[in-house]
C-alpha cells in the first residue's frame, strides 16, 4: 500500500494548489492527479485522483468508447434514451439491444457499450471493511462511543467525509479506482451512497456530500470521465457545485421523482426499477429516458431470480 506522503498530501488540498500551482504528477511517483473547484459549505479542498492504495480493482478490457486518461476534452457523455442494462451483480454478455451498461469497478467494461463504472464512493463495500479498518482507521465515521456508524440496510460502514483534510484523504483513495476505471476502459463513473449523511447519525450533512462529490467529478473529469449522480433527488438543485453530468435513478418510478432529475439532466437520466408496476409506469410516462427492469438482487442469468427488461 502507498502511503500519502507530505508532497503528495500538498496537492489534494486545493487551497494549496491553487496558490502554488502544485502538480500531483511532480510531486509523487503513482498515478495522475485531478483538481476539482471551490467547495461547498467548509470544504476548503479540491479534488485530486492518485493511483489510490486500497483494494484494487482488476481486470482491463478493450472497452467502450472513452478516451481513458484523456482529460475533460475527451469526456463523453451516455447517448440519452438508449436501452440499458445494469450488473452490479455480476458481469455477463447483455441482452442485444443495449447500449449503456453499468458494471462493478472489478468487472471488465464491454466492448462496443457505453461502460460506467460503479463506485461505493462514500461507505465501505462489506468485503473491504477490515482493509478500511486496518489502513485507515480515522477515514471510517465514528459515533459517540469510537465504533464505526453502519448503514443497517447494507451492512456498510460510512467513510468519514467531514473534514477538508479527510475528503482530501478518501479522494486520493476513491480518486485511485476512478482512475483505474479509466485506465480500464470505462467511459463514466457512477458514485453510489452520496445520501450516506442521512445515515450519519447527523455527523454528516448535506454540504460534506457536495464537497466531497465535487471533488469526485474533478478526478473523473481529468481522467476523462463523465460521471454521474447516483440516487438523492435533494441534492439534484445543487447538481453546478458537484459537477455530475448524467443521473443514475434508481426506483425514481416508484417514488414519483423521475421528473425532478429530468428537470436537472434533461434525458440523460438512467432508470433502474425492480417492481414491474413501476417499470410499466416509467415506460408510458418517461418515453425520454432510458429504464431498465431489474431483480433486486442484479443477478446473472444463470439464476432463477434473474430479471430483465427494457422500454
Amino acid at each position: 500500500m502507498q502511503s500519502m506522503d507530505s508532497s503528495r498530501l500538498a496537492c489534494v488540498l486545493f487551497a494549496v494548489a491553487a496558490l502554488l500551482g502544485c502538480d500531483p504528477d511532480a510531486s509523487s511517483a503513482g498515478g495522475g492527479g485531478a483538481a476539482g473547484g471551490t467547495g461547498a459549505g467548509d470544504t476548503g479542498a479540491g479534488a485530486a485522483g492518485a493511483g489510490g492504495d486500497g483494494p484494487v480493482a482488476g481486470g482491463g478490457g478493450d472497452g467502450g468508447s472513452g478516451a481513458a486518461g484523456g482529460g475533460p476534452d475527451a469526456i463523453i457523455l451516455p447517448p440519452a434514451n438508449a436501452q440499458l442494462d445494469y450488473q452490479l451483480g455480476g458481469a455477463y454478455p447483455p441482452p442485444d439491444g443495449v447500449q449503456v451498461l453499468s458494471r462493478d469497478r472489478e468487472a471488465a467494461p464491454e466492448a462496443g457499450l457505453y461502460n460506467i463504472c460503479y463506485v461505493n464512493g462514500f461507505q465501505a463495500q462489506t468485503e473491504e471493511a477490515d482493509w478500511w479498518l486496518t489502513e485507515h482507521p480515522d477515514l471510517v465515521l465514528r459515533d459517540a462511543n469510537g465504533g464505526p456508524v453502519i448503514d443497517v440496510d447494507w451492512d456498510e460502514m460510512l467513510l468519514d467525509i467531514s473534514t477538508p483534510e479527510k475528503r482530501s484523504a478518501l479522494t486520493v483513495i476513491i480518486g485511485g479506482w476512478i482512475n483505474q476505471c479509466a485506465s480500464d476502459g470505462f467511459d463514466a463513473a457512477e458514485i453510489d451512497n452520496l445520501d450516506s449523511y442521512t445515515r450519519s447519525q447527523g455527523l454528516l450533512t448535506e454540504d460534506h456530500a457536495v464537497a466531497f462529490m465535487q471533488l469526485l467529478a474533478g478526478t473523473a473529469h481529468l481522467a476523462g470521465l463523465a460521471i454521474a449522480q447516483k440516487n438523492s433527488t435533494e441534492l439534484l438543485p445543487r447538481r453546478a457545485e458537484m459537477g455530475t453530468d448524467f443521473a443514475v435513478a434508481e426506483e425514481c418510478n416508484r417514488y414519483s421523482e423521475c421528473g425532478d432529475y429530468s428537470d436537472a439532466y434533461g434525458d440523460l437520466v438512467f432508470v433502474i426499477e425492480y417492481r414491474q408496476q413501476d417499470f410499466d409506469i416509467g415506460c408510458t410516462e418517461h418515453e425520454n429516458l432510458s429504464i431498465v427492469l431489474r431483480d433486486l438482487d442484479l443477478v446473472d442469468p444463470s439464476s432463477g431470480a434473474y430479471v430483465y427488461d427494457g422500454c
